[in-house]
């Protein structure tokens, strides 16, 4: 799994567990898209958006791991239909890591029905495929190494026998697209942008819990599949202070499976290099550039790109494969908004 189901407060209400986020170039800008409420937990009750949270994309402009303006979503009950009223508003400077800062107004609307403002922004909410994959034995051994600290052992696995664990289910996307213009008036020349996204619950105390907080893929299904406790920990906090509060428990990790792999000549300096890769735990982005999340290259994330493989491999320091890709995907996505797979 990439993100989903990933620590224990987040399965309390899959309305609030972020599955994925995705970065890329759209047809009029740059899209950011969520998916949360993931089918594979079962049946919910009121499937579809949390009432009482907030759905955030975050994206910083200087590269300080700090926000410099939010896109906030919030959602009204269901209705009769099953259909739920937004609210979209942009926070910008300052405000921007005020969760109580109103913002501006963008756009309102309906679940399942697109919304474009003069501004140029474009948003959808609804039901869709999940455009993600995982192999399930894979998946289990990568986790039990990083947490054992040994190889990663797929003995008896026939990969020609791999199946992809969300084949045929749903969840429920955010789709959002920014005119490239609105971004790199704060980007600047070098057109670069660290993007994360946050699903956070209100509290009868009046403040704001973090329940979901997701840049990278596959963080945590490495470092927190046998690990809970830090998967809670790992979705609360803010970027800026990831390396130096979870840096060296995620150096350890990688560390001792390089060790184990025997793939590095200083494991722990191997180590030490990834770990600086994963945290801040951002997605960096190039506006108006093709997104491609690759061993060379982290730009984004289209929906298509193989974030397993990838991740895994590098943190493994050697080849880690699935054995099925995006092929693997029961509903694809499209080349037109909203982009993400229709819903089976």
């Amino acid at each position: 799994m990439s993100h989903h189901l990933d620590s224990p407060i987040a399965r309390q209400d899959i309305r609030l567990d972020i599955t994925d986020l995705y970065v890329f170039r759209g047809e009029t800008g740059t899209v950011f898209v969520i998916n949360v409420c993931h089918s594979i937990a079962g049946k919910v009750p009121a499937p579809g958006y949390h009432p009482e949270g907030m759905y955030e994309f975050k994206i910083d402009f200087n590269g300080d791991a700090v926000e410099d303006v939010t896109y906030r979503l919030t959602f009204d009950e269901r209705d009769a239909s099953g259909n739920q009223r937004f609210i979209l508003r942009r926070i910008r400077g300052a405000q921007a890591v005020d969760p109580n800062a109103a913002g501006t107004l963008l756009a309102q609307g309906t679940t399942g029905e697109g919304v474009t403002t003069s501004g140029g922004v474009r948003i959808w909410a609804g039901k869709a495929g999940d455009p993600f994959w995982i192999e399930p034995d894979v998946l289990h051994a990568v986790g039990h190494a990083f947490q054992d600290g040994t190889t990663i052992d797929l003995n008896g696995w026939d990969a020609g026998k791999a199946k992809n664990l969300f084949a045929d289910h749903t969840v429920y996307s955010i789709v959002l697209e920014v005119a490239d213009s609105e971004l790199l008036a704060g980007a600047g020349n070098n057109r670069q942008i660290g993007v994360w996204a946050v699903a956070t619950l209100a509290t009868d105390a009046g403040g704001w819990r973090s329940i979901n907080r997701v840049g990278l893929p596959m963080i945590h299904p490495l470092f927190t599949q046998f690990n809970e406790d830090l998967g809670n920990r790992l979705n609360a906090g803010r970027p800026s202070d990831d390396f130096a509060t979870y840096g060296e428990v995620v150096r350890r990790a990688i560390a001792d499976v390089v060790s184990a792999n025997g793939t590095a000549e200083d494991p722990e300096a191997y180590a030490d290099l990834v770990a600086r890769r994963f945290f801040p735990n951002i997605l960096p982005y190039k506006v108006g550039t093709p997104a491609v999340f690759g061993f060379a290259e982290w730009n984004g994330r289209s929906l298509t790109d193989n974030a397993p493989d990838v991740m895994f491999s590098i943190a493994a320091n050697t080849p880690v494969h699935l054995g099925i890709g995006k092929e693997s995907v029961t509903s694809k996505p499209s080349r037109t908004f909203p982009y993400v797979p229709a819903a089976g």
